[in-house]
């Protein structure tokens, strides 16, 4: 159980140099679309399970009902504000931040297409909706560690943990918590999978990490 105490995104042999490398070597770029894949994807079977939508779907979902809007467009109004929440932490952006947005909303749209994980047994839905964080924390270690620019939430993730210096699963546990919250006050949608999410995670990425830095010392 030590990775619950990782405070620091991993460099490995396929990391950038910096954030702001607009000509990446392939294999970083590789591993940054393959992470974003694998959490996008993992995201897809957390909506697939109908347990429970994701935190920050749940704070975009009380924006819509709010304010008339379509969860989508409160999506992005969601991800614009968390951007605005870098500058005081003065996090950078990179191509990672861009891909995150494209690739992430693209692979669960292809996948809620192409698949039907959905079943009449609750047991069974609940093992999806808990491989969908698995997988969501296992994508988020891979692509970070690319160190091509995070997404807005998991800049906002790294930015607090660098200001404060607790462990990336704390502080990620923390931050789900406090968005359900929000979310749930206005209206939004919790369920089973929002409580597995917010909890599970923070673990799940810090898992995530330990597992690509086990790989790269291996490879």
């Amino acid at each position: 159980m030590n990775f619950l105490k990782i405070k620091d995104i991993p460099t490995v042999q396929w990391s950038s140099d910096r954030p702001l490398n607009f000509k990446p070597k392939v294999k970083t770029l590789f591993y940054l679309v393959l992470g974003l894949a694998i959490f996008g994807f993992g995201e897809s079977l957390l909506i697939h399970s109908m347990i429970g939508l994701s935190p920050w779907l749940v704070l975009a979902e009380g924006i819509a009902i709010n304010l008339n809007w379509s969860i989508g467009f409160a999506t992005f109004a969601c991800s614009v504000g968390v951007l605005l929440l870098w500058l005081p932490l003065k996090q950078q952006p990179g191509i990672g931040t861009i891909l995150n947005i494209i690739i992430i909303a693209g692979t669960i749209d292809l996948s809620m297409y192409l698949f039907d994980f959905s079943t009449s047994s609750y047991f069974i839905n609940l093992i999806v909706g808990s491989l969908g964080v698995l997988l969501v924390g296992l994508g988020s270690g891979i692509y970070l560690t690319a160190n091509l620019g995070p997404g807005p939430r998991d800049g906002l993730m790294t930015g607090l943990q660098r200001v404060t210096q607790y462990p990336i699963a704390w502080v990620r546990i923390c931050i789900e918590v406090f968005v359900v919250g929000i979310g749930w006050s206005l209206g939004g949608t919790v369920g089973v999978g929002t409580l597995l999410f917010a909890f599970g995670i923070g673990p799940a990425v810090a898992f995530g990490l330990h597992l690509v830095t086990k790989i790269n010392k291996n490879s």
